[in-house]
């Protein structure tokens, strides 16, 4: 749209009106096509440039058609850069081996390809890429498994947001861009948006809610002095899924309104409902005058919807947000999720769905609705109080965690005990030492780690440096005496470790000792143990350890080889190691957005593996 925007009126409903004095031949709507293809009932037709086939009774078109899925294609487009139009419905019929009859009919009419137009209409990312299927269950509801095997790696899902927004509790950011803590308001609403975005006429909020706020008059009101949030803007992206109900009603139907919305479990957090009630619901219908077009049983289900299967993402400059994905969103939940997903802001949001490992077919598809590298408490409160259920997933109900010990203490009354709870999904479960039956309370492991909790962020806090490094080292020594070593605060560490060690002042990577270069390096593989465990496979966070520790296996492989301690075939293959790890941290990187961290970080190790292959071919054979 150039000079026109969208408002609403009680008689027309949803309608177009200019947003400047326009003059008569002036362009007022610029737009593509949503979707286009072949009249109803027409005769056959070459799907790529539309011209009429001949075709026989016996359906033969004289090889006009497609050599991948057989429909109808013309010679002409079938060898040229022409099969643009055809190319959507082309995987779909290939992938369900759907075939042309070429039949038609006493008129000249062909039925079968009455359904071209309506599929080109459909979001292709639902069509081509969807190698899913819906399934129920009375204890996970609505969930999808694998239509087919796949390997890890491979695209099960591809998806575009029903809509994005800011996160709840935020700060004040431009609604078009997100950029936080701007002063710059839209000239027509007055509400946030930064003078980049003004500029833009087809920024998202001017595309948006702008019209709805302008023609309310609802006003913005300026923090007072000291205020952090905002919570005027938590009615942004409720509405933002309201207004996107009514431009895609079919959507809205089918894939959102179904979508769980735990409205009873919400109602019993009386504080956090009657706070959305009054500050999205009643405000919406209110001050912005929309009490007509919702009612507020529906936006209290918005609210619902997103808070319980929104995704967070990162906008190209990373700034943090929320989107709303109705089919990807009813992914099953698993501790040990067996797929990843990765979020496109580049593309529009598209969101990604691949496997992380080999999956059967009708196997189920986990995500992790939390974070992993949390301890079986913490991802427990989490997903109740965020999510409004309890795990019960294997990793959950085995105290132990899977054998890694995760959340396990030591045992203050024997030498070789570690206390594990009882009953690990119960909150006020026992914890008891199997080596010498000691037990203890789940109050006093909770004061316990918290305790310890509040000096590793207090180390968290400190500037980037030497003294926050030092610190970190000085609280994972002083923690073999009171955690198993892969407990889930001594891998906290672990990391905070392997990101300073090469980049604080005084730790840089040239200045590095072989004895922390080795340092380094056992802290990247302790940490990829655990990852083998609970993000099996093609898993991001394996992917930035494992660049992390190539460097240091380089850095000791050359500084062996100059000292003499490794001869030339063991510098080789130390280097080979290194050049593992990088295609393996490229494998999984390679599909993120490449404005993302894990996108750059993906050009990085792409870069670092072209230089060390070079290296090591360059070795020869003269050091055998």
């Amino acid at each position: 749209m150039l000079k026109a925007r969208l408002e609403y009126d009680a008689v027309y409903g949803r309608c177009l009106a200019t947003s400047e004095a326009v003059q008569r031949g002036d362009i007022v709507v610029e737009e593509l096509p949503f979707a286009y293809g072949p009249k109803r009932d027409s005769g056959i037709v070459c799907l790529a440039c539309y011209r009429f086939l001949h075709f026989g009774e016996d359906g033969d078109g004289d090889g006009d058609r497609c050599e991948i899925c057989d429909w109808p294609l013309c010679g002409n487009c079938a060898d040229a850069e022409h099969q643009d139009d055809h190319r959507g419905e082309c995987e779909v019929f290939a992938m369900a081996r759907v075939t042309f009859a070429g039949n038609v009919s006493d008129d000249g009419a062909c039925p079968q390809l009455d359904c071209i137009t309506p599929l080109s209409a459909m979001p292709s990312e639902h069509l081509q890429l969807n190698r899913t299927a819906v399934e129920w269950s009375q204890l996970y509801g609505r969930y999808l498994t694998a239509s087919e095997a796949v390997q890890r790696g491979e695209l099960l899902i591809q998806e575009l947001p029903f809509a994005i927004g800011p996160k709840c509790n935020g700060r004040v950011l431009c609604l078009a861009c997100f950029k936080p803590n701007i002063q710059e308001r839209c000239s027509n609403c007055g509400w946030p948006l930064c003078i980049t975005c003004s500029k833009d006429a087809a920024n998202l909020h001017g595309q948006l809610e702008c019209c709805t706020l302008q023609s309310s008059r609802a006003r913005f009101y300026e923090l007072p002095p000291g205020c952090l949030y905002c919570p005027q803007l938590d009615c942004i992206m409720p509405l933002r899924v309201l207004l996107a109900k009514e431009s895609q009603p079919e959507r809205w139907l089918n894939e959102v309104a179904p979508m769980e919305h735990h409205e009873q479990a919400r109602r019993e957090n009386a504080d956090v409902w009657h706070a959305d009630r009054v500050n999205i619901a009643q405000y919406l219908r209110g001050p912005c005058k929309l009490a007509e077009r919702f009612s507020e049983e529906l936006i209290m289900q918005v609210v619902g919807v997103l808070e319980v299967n929104a995704f967070e993402a990162r906008t190209t400059h990373g700034y943090p947000i929320r989107c709303l994905y109705p089919y990807t969103g009813i992914l099953a939940h698993n501790c040990v999720p067996n797929t990843a997903r990765s979020i496109h802001p580049s593309e529009g949001y598209k969101i990604r769905l691949r496997a992380m490992v080999d999956l059967e077919e009708g196997q189920q598809l986990q995500h992790s609705y939390t974070y992993t590298l949390d301890g079986t408490t913490q991802r427990q409160t989490h997903l109740r109080e965020g999510k409004f259920f309890d795990c019960t997933c294997e990793r959950c109900l085995d105290a132990s965690e899977l054998q890694t010990h995760f959340s396990s203490l030591k045992c203050g009354q024997c030498t070789e005990g570690w206390l594990l709870p009882k009953q690990p999904t119960v909150v006020e479960s026992s914890w008891n030492c199997r080596a010498c039956d000691y037990s203890t309370s789940s109050a006093e492991v909770r004061q316990i780690v918290s305790a310890l909790q509040a000096e590793v962020n207090a180390v968290q806090s400190l500037e980037m440096g030497a003294k926050r490094l030092e610190e970190a080292e000085r609280l994972l020594r002083k923690y073999k005496s009171l955690l198993h070593p892969s407990h889930y605060i001594a891998t906290g560490l672990r990391q905070l470790l392997i990101e300073m060690y090469g980049r604080v002042k005084g730790y840089e990577m040239v200045q590095l000792s072989d004895q922390l270069l080795e340092r380094k390096a056992e802290l990247c593989r302790e940490v990829l143990r655990l990852l083998n465990v609970f993000e099996p496979g093609l898993s991001r966070t394996r992917a930035m350890n494992l660049y992390e520790l190539h460097v240091p296996l380089v850095l000791l492989a050359k500084s062996g080889f100059i000292s003499s301690r490794l001869n030339g075939g063991e510098l080789r293959g130390r280097l080979v190691e290194a050049i593992d790890l990088l295609k393996e941290c490229v494998e999984i990187l390679q599909n993120e957005d490449h404005s993302s961290q894990e996108g750059i970080l993906c050009g990085v190790a792409k870069q670092a593996l072209q230089q060390l292959s070079v290296s090591v071919e360059g070795l020869g054979n003269d050091l055998d």
